[in-house]
C-alpha cells in the first residue's frame, strides 16, 4: 500500500501476514504511487530519476530490486491501470500499453466519434460576466467590459456597441477619456499586457500606446485634458504614458508593495498617490509633472488611502485611520479597533480657505455711497454693450479654468477633518461644494453612497449599492446596485434606479478555443509576474509553458483546459497553486435527508435499526441532530417502520429520504418489526452530518483525555485556521484555562491565517496572582494555561496548520507529536479576472528562518519531535495512538512542571 510520509512524499510498503511485519520496499524522497502487485513484482510509478518525469517502474520481491520499464522526457505518466497481461496508462494525452511479458511500451490508437460540442463557437450573453463599468463624459453612454470585450451602452436610445470584438483576447479595464474622444484598455493582444485607445465610437482601429510589456498591469486612469494616462503595475511602479507620441514617465517606484491609489489633479499637472512604505504607515504624496519631484502629504504616523482633489484643486480629501475607540472582547479583557477612518482634507495653497472654518452670522452695515434700491433697479433694465457682454464671458470662462497651487512647506500641517462619524469610507469624487463617498463600517448592512455638502456642512445618505462613478462633466453618475446599472442626475437625495440600462444586447461571439488558449497564456503570465521567487524554483518557465502548449489542442472542455494548466503549475512544486472555475455544466444537486444517525439494515426483518444517534447542539443549526431534538422520542435499536408512510423495509433507506432535507419528515418507529406499540415522531432530518460527527469525534477525545488525567488536562481540536478553527478554538479554550495542562491538537488543519492569534494566547506567561474579596485567585493574565502543553499534527495539517505547528514548536510551548506536517506554506491571495470566470491562485507569499540561512518548511514540513503513526484499522476502531501519545507525554510532564496557584500571603497591615 502507498503510505503517505508527509512533505509530499510517498512510499510504497508491504505486510506480511506470516511474520506480521511491514516492509518499506521503495525507501526513496521521491514520490512513489499506484502500487500494482502481480506475481512476484510490484508495479508503481515514480518521480525518482533525475529528469523529474513519472514513469514506471518494477520492484522485484526475490532479488528485492528496482527497475525502471519507461523513459518519458516529457510527460509523466497518468493513471496507471493493471490488467492480465498489461498495464495501460496516459502520458501526454496519449494512452499507452505495457506489455507485461516483453516489457514493451506501444501507443493505443483510439477514436471517438463525438460531436465536440464543448468547443462550438456561438454567441452568449455577458451581462452577467462584467468586471468593469465606466461612464461617458456626458453621460450619454455607459462602458463595460466583459469577458474580455469592451462595449458602451446608451442610457436610453440606440445600440449596444462591441468595441472590440476579439475572441482570445483579454480586454480590460476600459475607461472613457474625459474630452468624449477616445477609450483606452488593456489588452494582451501581443501576448503581454500593453495599453490600447480607440475612437469611442468604434470607428477606427485600436491605437497601441506601450510597448515591450513584461508584467501584469493594474487600473488605468485619464487625465482630465485626455493626454496622458496613468497606471500601476506588478513590477511596483507608478507610471504614465503620453497619448500623442508614446512617452513613457515614472513617476514612483515603490519597494514595499503595490500602489492601489493614484489620480489626477484637475489641470493636469499633479498626481497624488498612496505609496506603500516600509518602515511607517502609507504616506500620500503628490508628483509634479512640471519639475518631477514628489512631496508627502501626510507623515506616516496613520494609514491613509483613497486620496482625491477637490474639482476646483484647492484641497485634497483622503481617507485616514486616525480615530482610536476600542471594543473589548466578552472573551477576554482585550481590544480591538474596527471603525477607525473619517474623511479629511488638505489645503494645498498655504491661503487657501478652510472650508470648515467657525462662522459666525454678522450684521451687514450699507455704506454711504451705496445707491438705494430703486436706482440699483434701473441702472440693472440698462442695456448692455455686446463687447461688453462678451468680454465678461471670457472672463468667466478663465474663472473655470482651475490651476492647481501647492505650497509644499507645511503640507501635513493643514489637515482638516470631516465632521462625520468614524466608519470604512471610500471611493471619494468632488463636485463643486459637494463630495460623494461611499461608507461600509461595522454597523452597515450594505455599502453605502454619501454625499457631504461643504457649503451647507451636512451629510446626506443617498442610499445602498454596489459601486457608482462620475461622469467628467460632473452632472451624471452611473450607479450600480442589486445587479443592475442605472445613469441619474447627480443625486441630492436618495436615489432610485428607475429606468436602469438594458445590457440584454450585451453579447460576444465565443470562439471557445481561442478562449482556453488565451487563458492558458494568461495563467502562465499570471505565476511568471507574482510567484514569490522570480526564479520560479529554477524551472525553465517558457520551455514549460511550450511544452504543454502542445495540449491545448485536444482540449475539448474548462475541464481539461484545467487540468492542462494544473500541471502546468505542478511543474513549480509549490502549495497552493490552485485553478478552477470557469464555464461547464453543472448538474442540480438534490439534497439528501439524513437523520443524524447511524443506520444498520436488520437482515432478519429488511428494516432499518438505528444504531447510533450522533450527538449534537441543537440551538447551532450546524450541529443539529434531528432525532435528539426536544420532542423527538427516537431511541438506539430502533426500527424505522416507515418514511412519510412509506415501508422501510428497503435495500437502500436514503431513497426514501431523496430531496427531504430541512423538511419535516413523519417517521414511525418501533423497537420490533411490527406495528403493535409503535410510535410516530416528526423530525426534520439535515442536509450533511460531517459537523455531527466531528463534533462527536472532538466530545470523544475530550472524554479520553479527561478521563485519563483525573480531569487535569483539557483537550481542543482546531479543523482549520479561519473563522471556524478560531470558533472551535475559543469555545473549548477558555472554558479549559483552569486545567493544569492542555492538548491542542491541528491533525487534519486545513489552514487559513489564524495561526498567530491562537499562539499568542498560548504563549502568555503569568506574572502574578490576581485576588478579589471573596473570590479565588487567579494566575494574571487570567486567559493562559498555567501547565505544560502538547501539540498533535499529521500530515494533514496543512498551509496555516503547518505555520501552526512551527510556531508551536520554535516557541517551545511544548512537545510536537504525530507526523511531519504537509509543507505547504507559500502563501495566495485572491485570484484576478479570466475571461470565463475561472480562478487562478499565485503562490505569492513564504517565509526563511531568522537566521536567514534557508526558506523554511514549503516542500518539507515540520518535524514533530515524538514521531507517532495511527495504524489505520486501530484507528478505525477507536483507539487513537497518537492521542494515547499525546497524554502519556502530558502525565509525564505534570510530575514535574504541574503548578499550583500559591496561598494567600499574609494581609498586609498598614
Amino acid at each position: 500500500w502507498k503510505r503517505y510520509r508527509g512533505g509530499m512524499a510517498d512510499d510504497i510498503w508491504i505486510y506480511d501476514f506470516n511474520t506480521k511485519q511491514i516492509e518499506n520496499v521503495t525507501d526513496n524522497p521521491a514520490l512513489d504511487l499506484f502500487p500494482m502487485w502481480k506475481g512476484d513484482k510490484i508495479y508503481f510509478v515514480s518521480d525518482r530519476d533525475k529528469n523529474k518525469r513519472v514513469n514506471l517502474y518494477v520492484y522485484e520481491l526475490d532479488g528485492k530490486q528496482t527497475r525502471k520499464l519507461t523513459d518519458f522526457a516529457e510527460f509523466d505518466i497518468k493513471f496507471p491501470s493493471l490488467g492480465d497481461n498489461a498495464i495501460v496508462f496516459e502520458n501526454g494525452g496519449w494512452i499507452y500499453r505495457f506489455d507485461l511479458e516483453k516489457e514493451e511500451c506501444a501507443r493505443v490508437e483510439i477514436q471517438i466519434r463525438e460531436d465536440l460540442l464543448g468547443g462550438r463557437e456561438g454567441f452568449v450573453k455577458v451581462s452577467g460576466r462584467i468586471t468593469k463599468a465606466e461612464i461617458a463624459p456626458d453621460g450619454k453612454r455607459a462602458l463595460f467590459g466583459a469577458r474580455g470585450d469592451v462595449f458602451t451602452v446608451p442610457a436610453k436610445n440606440g445600440e449596444i456597441r462591441n468595441l472590440t470584438r476579439t475572441p482570445g483576447i483579454h480586454e480590460r479595464n476600459a475607461v472613457w477619456s474625459p474630452d468624449g474622444k477616445s477609450i483606452a484598455w488593456v489588452s494582451d493582444a501581443t501576448g503581454e499586457d500593453e495599453i490600447y485607445i480607440v475612437p469611442q465610437d468604434g470607428s477606427g482601429e485600436p491605437k497601441q500606446l506601450t510597448r515591450n510589456g513584461d508584467t501584469y498591469l493594474y487600473g488605468i486612469v485619464w487625465s482630465p485634458d485626455s493626454r496622458k494616462i496613468l497606471w500601476s503595475d506588478r513590477r511596483l511602479r507608478l507610471r504614465f504614458v503620453n497619448v500623442e507620441d508614446g512617452g513613457i514617465t515614472d513617476v514612483d517606484q515603490a519597494t514595499e508593495w503595490e500602489f492601489g491609489y493614484y489620480t489626477w489633479s484637475p489641470d493636469s499637472q499633479w498626481i497624488a498617490f498612496v505609496r506603500p512604505e516600509t518602515e511607517m504607515m502609507e504616506k500620500i504624496y503628490l508628483f509634479s509633472l512640471a519639475d518631477r519631484n514628489s512631496v508627502a502629504l501626510t507623515d506616516g504616523w496613520f494609514g491613509c488611502d483613497d486620496p482625491a482633489f477637490s474639482s476646483d484643486g484647492r484641497y485634497v480629501f483622503f481617507v485616514s485611520n486616525r480615530d482610536f475607540d476600542p471594543i473589548y472582547g466578552s472573551t477576554e479583557f482585550n481590544h480591538i479597533y474596527l471603525d477607525m477612518s473619517r474623511i479629511y482634507l488638505i489645503t494645498l495653497a498655504k491661503d487657501a480657505p478652510n472650508p470648515l472654518a467657525p462662522q459666525s452670522d454678522e450684521v451687514q452695515l450699507k455704506k454711504d455711497d451705496d445707491k438705494p434700491k430703486d436706482d440699483q433697479a434701473k441702472d440693472a433694465d440698462k442695456p448692455k454693450d455686446d463687447a461688453d457682454k462678451k468680454d465678461k464671458e471670457k472672463d468667466k470662462d478663465k474663472d473655470k479654468e482651475v490651476k492647481v497651487r501647492v505650497d509644499r512647506d507645511g503640507l501635513a500641517s493643514r489637515i482638516v477633518a470631516l465632521p462625520v462619524p468614524t466608519s470604512r469610507y471610500s471611493h471619494l469624487a468632488s463636485v463643486g461644494d459637494t463630495l460623494y463617498y461611499t461608507r461600509h463600517g461595522s454597523k452597515d448592512g450594505r455599502t453605502l453612497l454619501f454625499a457631504y455638502d461643504l457649503k451647507e456642512r451636512k451629510e446626506t445618505e443617498l442610499g445602498a449599492l454596489d459601486g457608482y462613478e462620475l461622469s467628467a462633466d460632473h452632472k451624471k453618475m452611473l450607479v450600480h446596485a442589486d445587479g443592475r446599472y442605472a445613469i441619474i442626475d447627480l443625486p441630492k437625495g436618495k436615489f432610485e434606479m428607475k429606468d436602469p440600462l438594458d445590457l440584454s444586447g450585451m453579447e460576444v461571439r465565443l470562439d471557445r478555443r481561442a478562449e482556453w488558449k488565451q487563458i492558458y497564456w494568461e495563467c502562465w503570465r499570471q505565476m511568471r509576474d507574482f510567484f514569490y521567487v522570480p526564479n520560479l524554483h529554477g524551472v525553465d518557465w517558457k520551455g514549460m509553458g511550450r511544452r504543454y502548449e502542445a495540449l491545448l489542442p485536444f482540449v475539448n472542455h474548462r475541464a481539461d483546459l484545467t487540468y492542462i494548466i494544473g500541471e502546468l503549475i505542478g511543474e513549480l512544486n509549490a502549495g497552493h497553486t490552485y485553478v478552477g472555475g470557469g464555464e461547464y455544466p453543472h448538474p442540480d444537486r438534490i439534497p439528501l435527508g439524513l437523520l443524524g444517525a447511524k443506520l444498520q439494515r436488520d437482515d432478519a426483518s429488511g428494516f432499518w435499526k438505528i444504531e447510533h444517534i450522533l450527538r449534537g447542539q441543537n440551538w447551532e443549526d450546524q450541529l443539529r441532530s434531528p432525532l435528539t431534538e426536544v420532542g423527538v422520542d427516537a431511541r438506539e435499536g430502533d426500527l424505522i417502520l416507515s418514511i412519510d408512510g412509506t415501508p422501510a423495509n428497503v435495500d437502500n433507506i436514503y431513497k426514501l429520504l431523496v430531496n427531504k432535507a430541512g423538511k419535516q419528515v413523519v417517521l414511525k418507529l418501533n423497537d420490533q418489526p411490527n406495528d403493535e406499540g409503535a410510535r410516530t415522531v416528526t423530525v426534520v432530518p439535515v442536509a450533511s452530518e460531517q459537523k455531527l460527527y466531528y463534533y462527536q469525534w472532538v466530545q470523544h477525545n475530550i472524554e479520553t483525555v479527561s478521563k485519563a488525567t483525573d480531569d487535569k488536562v483539557g483537550y481542543l481540536h482546531v479543523p482549520d485556521m479561519s473563522a471556524e478553527g478560531l470558533n472551535e478554538f475559543v469555545k473549548y479554550f477558555y472554558p479549559q484555562i483552569r486545567k493544569k495542562a492542555l492538548i491542542i491538537d491541528v491533525r487534519g488543519n486545513g489552514g487559513g491565517n489564524v495561526s498567530p492569534m491562537l499562539i499568542e494566547r498560548l504563549r502568555r506567561q503569568v506574572v502574578m496572582i490576581d485576588i478579589a474579596r471573596g473570590g479565588q485567585p487567579h494566575p494574571d493574565p487570567e486567559a493562559m494555561i498555567w501547565g505544560p502543553m502538547v501539540c498533535l499534527c499529521d500530515e494533514y495539517s496543512a498551509s496555516d496548520g503547518d505555520l501552526f505547528s512551527y510556531r508551536f514548536k520554535q516557541s517551545k510551548l511544548g512537545k510536537l507529536i504525530g507526523k511531519r506536517t504537509w509543507g505547504g506554506v507559500v502563501g495566495i491571495r485572491g485570484t484576478l479576472p479570466l475571461l470565463d470566470g475561472g480562478f487562478l491562485n499565485k503562490p505569492e507569499f513564504s517565509r526563511y528562518d531568522l537566521a536567514g540561512r534557508k526558506w523554511i518548511i514549503e516542500g518539507h514540513g515540520v518535524e514533530p519531535d515524538i514521531t507517532v503513526d495511527n495504524d489505520p484499522a486501530r484507528e478505525y476502531a477507536g483507539d487513537d495512538d497518537q492521542l494515547n501519545k499525546a497524554v502519556e507525554v502530558i502525565l509525564e510532564e505534570l510530575k514535574t512542571k504541574e503548578k499550583t496557584v500559591p496561598a494567600l500571603p499574609p494581609y498586609p497591615v498598614k
